[in-house]
């Protein structure tokens, strides 16, 4: 049986028992790969469980309650305005620094993509022939990997949160050949060289020794934390990476006019194969990394808007994503915005905890010392030191 009928098997199958298999099988999956698996009624896992030795992405799309995609003619979900308001980044300027998305495989409609979406928020153009947008292979060239429809939505996500937090930033996508750590942390290298000041890397594994692929003094390197709860994923677990967890970002009416708990996916934890950074204190109650270093938006109920074309079935549209996919590139964007990545960044970010949103509430899951999963004044597994609070932290 080939795969695209092996895929329609398994969405009558999922018919006729009427599981929410139908809500994974509905939305955007990888090309040539079994259809994600549903996480709720509400979102589902764009890529598929990563094996031993590699990566999936963490990006989330939301679907509708009876599992259909949720793709829409106009936007829905934070837009730019939105990132810029909550972590007050309005105003702040990139002049021209480039971020770098590594992801797996090929998004052949990346760059017109992005074009909807920045002309859609009334964004300046970023694009190849203005010098603002390039694409590369792994090793620099212009022959792609085979294109993924479910990590060509996560590219879409990456580019669209760099353009939300940071539009005067200029992008650099690094397409590895495979999701295997080998490949992803040779399209990291790549970005290292070629001028990138914030790399992002929204996909995790299993917690794993640390990579020199990831080691870049002078460059932040952040990394997703994970979607599935308490638990350590690398490469967020890496001493020399900034590792990103989520929130749940909600518009109030305090003096900030928003507020973050910690969101229930958020991975968390407490790394035993890599060493605790000499700038991580006391507080994680760590012997080795603790995560979170930092957070942002991931929530895919409180998600943001995104505009892909090269989805599963050929869904084309506004979507609402969540994950700590999307809490990364808009981390890497507030660290280009500084300007200041000298050494490693994470050690000015834990020097400067003033200068971020505490996040006090929320959990998720449970674990065997409670800071690791609950939400609470300082640093804690889920949010780490907070979000941004402006540029000061970073």
């Amino acid at each position: 049986m080939n795969l695209e009928r092996r895929r329609v098997a398994l969405r009558l199958a999922a018919l006729a028992a009427g599981t929410a298999t139908v809500a994974a099988t509905a939305v955007a999956g990888a090309a040539n790969a079994a259809p994600p698996v549903a996480l709720s009624h509400r979102s589902v896992h764009v890529c598929t469980q990563a094996p031993a030795g590699s990566a999936a992405c963490q990006a989330l799309v939301r679907v509708a309650q009876n599992g259909s995609v949720a793709a829409a003619a106009t936007p829905s979900g934070f837009g730019p305005a939105d990132i810029q308001a909550a972590y007050a980044l309005a105003g702040a300027n990139g002049a021209g620094r480039t971020v770098a998305i590594v992801d797996a495989y090929d998004d052949p409609t990346a760059e017109a993509d992005l074009g909807v979406y920045r002309s859609t928020f009334g964004l300046s153009a970023c694009t190849t022939a203005n010098g603002c947008f390039k694409k590369v292979s792994q090793t620099g060239t212009t022959t792609y990997p085979r294109k993924n429809g479910g990590w060509a939505q996560e590219i879409s996500l990456d580019l669209d949160m760099v353009s939300a937090a940071c539009p005067t930033c200029h992008i650099l996508l690094v397409e590895a050949t495979t999701p295997s750590f080998a490949n992803l942390g040779k399209a990291v290298n790549y970005a290292a060289a070629h001028g990138a000041v914030a790399i992002s890397n929204s996909y995790s594994g299993s917690d794993t020794a640390q990579s020199s692929a990831y080691d870049h003094p002078g460059i932040a390197i952040t990394a997703s934390t994970g979607d599935t709860g308490y638990g350590v994923g690398s490469p967020a677990s890496y001493d020399t990476v900034v590792a990103v967890g989520g929130t749940s970002l909600k518009h109030s009416s305090t003096t900030r006019g928003w507020t973050e708990t910690a969101w229930s996916g958020a991975g968390s934890g407490c790394s035993t194969l890599n060493a605790k950074p000499s700038w991580q204190t006391a507080a994680t109650s760590c012997s080795g990394k603790g995560l979170a270093d930092v957070s942002a938006v991931a929530d895919p109920n409180t998600g943001v808007a995104v505009y892909d074309s090269t989805a599963y079935q050929r869904v084309a549209g506004w979507l609402v994503f969540g994950g700590t996919s999307a809490s990364s590139p808009i981390i890497a964007s507030v660290y280009a915005l500084s300007g200041n990545t000298a050494g490693y960044p994470a050690s000015y970010t834990w020097a400067h905890t003033a200068s971020l949103n505490d996040v006090t509430g929320g959990s998720n899951g449970s674990c065997p010392t409670a800071v690791w999963c609950k939400a609470g004044a300082g640093w804690d597994g889920p949010t780490g030191l907070g979000t941004p609070n402006g540029t000061g932290a970073f």
